[in-house]
């Protein structure tokens, strides 16, 4: 897309175009890297994968608006896709919306997520939810739209009551959230088509579907092809713990393999598993650092840099 087309307008033109737009869910630099380079053309924070890895700490509302607006502008400040970002309930009350939404804006994401539980909050697939008023939750809304100042800048409301209420009250929720102004309505931990379906059918703006990846995490929602989804009427699709889970998954085997080293005193090489130097600095366009060395230094500095320890070897 055209550079100079501002990141928000080409989110808005991807949900408006044919296809379901996938966001998969980065937490750092490597996974927004990676994610670009396999050619995902949106990219979302997980707000569980930031607070778990930048934190330590569980996704139950103990990461701060000021800690979660700090990790979203260093992914964005560097992104090349537009970045959504996960705000958790707000915050506080409608008027603290409005000045979070504002935060995120310039923290340069193209929109954020915004829940209807109480806090502090929890993963959508967990047990123990708490829902606010729904009056409530479209007060935070009309705030949230009221505060943007960029008019693409997108509002994602995004209900629980599926899990807590049942299906009737999400419906009902979906269609409050959107005529208070949400840009795309996110019913969290679906059970099924019938619920998606039901869903789509009762709002006239975007539906964002959150979907798990892999058998063994057993999530709430069935794994659903995009293909069908899009039949559906889904327009965007998240999939927040993919990479944060398949980090873990090569961090534990790698751990593991050291730990086996240390004990038995054998070597091990093991360079299908882990990325080399060489990948890491392609990934991180290392390339682009010697280029402004090049442009921007003095020979002779260039020379003390690259030169001078050859001419002692």
């Amino acid at each position: 897309m055209d550079g100079a087309i501002r990141k928000t307008t080409q989110m808005r033109r991807l949900l408006a175009g044919g296809e379901v737009v996938v966001s998969p869910g980065v937490y750092d630099g490597y996974s927004l890297r990676l994610a670009e380079r396999a050619g995902f053309q949106t990219a979302s924070t997980s707000g569980a994968g930031i607070a778990n890895s930048r934190l330590g700490v569980q996704d139950t509302g103990m990461m701060s608006l000021h800690e979660n607006v700090d990790a979203c502008r260093a992914l964005a400040a560097t992104a090349t896709i537009p970045l959504m970002a996960d705000a958790d309930t707000g915050y506080g009350n409608a008027v603290t919306v409005f000045h979070a939404v504002r935060m995120f804006e310039d923290a340069g994401v193209v929109g954020i997520n915004i829940e209807d539980q109480e806090f502090p909050k929890r993963c959508g697939h967990m047990k123990g939810k708490e829902l606010i008023h729904p009056l409530e939750m479209a007060k935070k809304i009309e705030a949230a739209a009221r505060g943007r100042r960029d008019a693409d800048f997108i509002i994602n409301a995004r209900t629980d009551a599926i899990a807590v209420e049942g299906i009737e009250a999400a419906v009902e929720r979906a269609k409050l959230y959107a005529a208070a102004g949400a840009d795309m309505i996110f019913p969290d931990a679906v059970r099924g088509e019938d619920d998606i379906r039901r869903i789509c059918d009762a709002v006239p703006v975007a539906v964002s579907i959150n979907i798990g990846f892999g058998i063994r995490s057993r999530p709430t929602t069935p794994l659903i092809p995009v293909r069908r989804l899009k039949e559906l009427g889904v327009r965007r699709v998240s999939v927040p713990r993919m990479l944060p889970a398949a980090a873990l998954r090569a961090m534990e085997g790698a751990l593991g393999l050291l730990r086996h080293a240390l004990e038995t005193g054998e070597v091990v090489d093991r360079p299908d598993l882990l990325f080399s130097i060489d990948e890491i600095k392609r990934l991180m366009d290392y390339e682009s650092l010697e280029r402004l060395e090049e442009e921007f230094l003095l020979p002779e500095q260039l020379h003390r840099k690259y030169q001078a320890g050859k001419a002692m070897i």
